[in-house]
């Protein structure tokens, strides 16, 4: 009878919460250092000689390991096998090394490619500095994604049955901070010391913290695993290789997974060149373009929770996640009319598609366990984040080509970039988004999922 009132760690209110901070600020300091150079685009562009392609090839770089070695399936593979702390751990190392590259890349690298580096003046056909800035950042990509799987099989193991939805709604809002910090402070901070390289500075020295606050988590972790191992009194069935097959063939995850890469194609790239559009299409100043992008995240502060916990109560994830997607073809439509090139009309509209980027997200993570069973769960983010890293690698690339290609402004405009063609092609993305939203809850009507039921369960 003692037994069966025992309760663990994660039953207490102020530890699972405590828990989730903890993972949820490494992933702040993780977020922060992957949106630290997307206001910097001009200042490259104008100190290092960057172009808008090596822009974009820089940017995609942050998928280059993950999707072509699949080094995200295996770290999924690796969390399903060695568990959550090795594998965070691992993950928070990589990034510190990775962040590490890419400042050793701006401050000791000459854009010029003079010789005085044993590395040759190109690489694979980029110049130098932007090679090694890239092999840094797509190593970077390595750990923060790794990380991001981790701390949502994090989430589950604190929080299924309980707020799980808003749990996951929290982690993301603070993430989003760190989104929202970089886009806000980086331009500011490099104009102040005079130097490009500062806010990477910065983003390493937080980094650092990150992995010092996942190690205090480490210690809460292998408390639960002790106290959870007394309450079963027998281990959790292993994961095998053979569940990947089983994930893979489940039609609920690959309509996740193409959602997933559809939506972020559609947020994540825009992000990297948000600060840009600004400047070149609504006339903002330099030095507070990018404070505009920044309300995005910041807006996610308080609604993605807060869908979260109407998800969690009431339910309806897949309606959550149709409209989200129809919010987002149309903020990104009126991005690319040529009329209102206004700051207050961009600021408007970018308000609107932080809504659309609270919707979505606060849905579609916690739906996952209800798809995919929670021994495979570790794989089964993995193999979701796999298939979005193609549309992180591949589409700030394509835009990155786009502007300088057919974008580029050479007669007496004042703009460098006309910007209408990117926003046509991230309102089809949306487009797209829309589709494979209407079909997942149309398979989730089928199948049974329970996307469209409350997570918390009743006492």
């Amino acid at each position: 009878m003692v037994k069966t009132l025992q309760k663990t760690l994660r039953d207490s209110s102020s530890a699972r919460w405590g828990a989730l901070s903890l993972v949820s600020f490494t992933m702040l300091c993780g977020y922060f250092l992957t949106d630290v150079m997307a206001p910097l685009k001009p200042l490259l562009e104008e100190s290092m000689l960057w172009t808008s392609i090596d822009y974009g090839i820089f940017t995609s770089a942050y998928g280059w390991f993950n999707v072509f070695f699949l080094m995200l399936i295996f770290g999924g593979i690796i969390l399903d096998k060695m568990g959550i702390r090795f594998t965070g751990i691992c993950a928070t190392i990589i990034m510190v090394l990775g962040c590490f590259l890419k400042y050793y890349a701006i401050t000791h690298i000459s854009h010029d490619a003079d010789g005085s580096s044993l590395l040759p003046a190109t690489i694979f056909g980029l110049r130098q500095q932007v090679a090694v800035a890239a092999f840094g950042y797509a190593l970077f990509g390595v750990g923060v994604e790794i990380a991001g799987i981790t701390v949502s099989k994090i989430i589950v193991k604190w929080f299924k049955g309980k707020e799980m939805a808003l749990a996951m709604g929290m982690q993301m809002a603070t993430a989003r901070l760190g989104t929202m910090l970089a886009l806000w402070v980086s331009l500011p901070f490099a104009d102040h010391f005079k130097n490009v390289s500062a806010p990477i500075l910065l983003g390493l020295v937080l980094i650092c913290v990150g992995m010092i606050s996942f190690l205090v988590y480490v210690v809460m972790d292998t408390r639960l695993d002790k106290q959870l191992e007394q309450e079963s009194g027998e281990e959790e069935e292993p994961f095998r290789l053979s569940d990947i097959k089983e994930i893979i063939s489940n039609p609920g995850f690959w309509l996740i997974a193409i959602l997933c890469v559809l939506f972020y194609s559609s947020v994540f790239p825009f992000l990297k060149y948000a600060t840009d559009l600004m400047i070149n299409k609504y006339n903002v100043a330099p030095k507070m373009a990018g404070i505009i992008p920044g309300l995005l995240p910041l807006g996610t502060l308080f609604l993605t929770p807060f869908f979260g916990g109407l998800y969690d109560r009431k339910g309806k994830g897949a309606t959550i996640m149709v409209w989200g997607a129809f919010m987002l073809i149309f903020v990104h439509f009126l991005f690319s009319l040529p009329l209102l090139n206004y700051w207050w009309f961009a600021t408007i509209i970018m308000l609107v598609l932080g809504v659309a980027f609270s919707l979505v997200p606060s849905a579609m993570w916690p739906s996952v366990p209800k798809i995919i069973p929670e021994r495979q769960l570790g794989t089964a983010y993995a193999l979701i984040f796999w298939v979005q890293n193609w549309g992180l690698m591949g589409v700030p690339a394509l835009i990155g080509y786009v502007l300088e290609k057919y974008g580029k402004n050479t007669g007496q405009s004042a703009a460098a970039y006309d910007y209408t063609w990117p926003m046509i092609i991230f309102t089809g993305f949306g487009i797209l988004a829309l589709f494979v939203a209407l079909l997942l809850r149309r398979e989730n009507r089928i199948k049974g999922y329970g996307l469209e039921e409350p997570n918390m369960k009743k006492a």
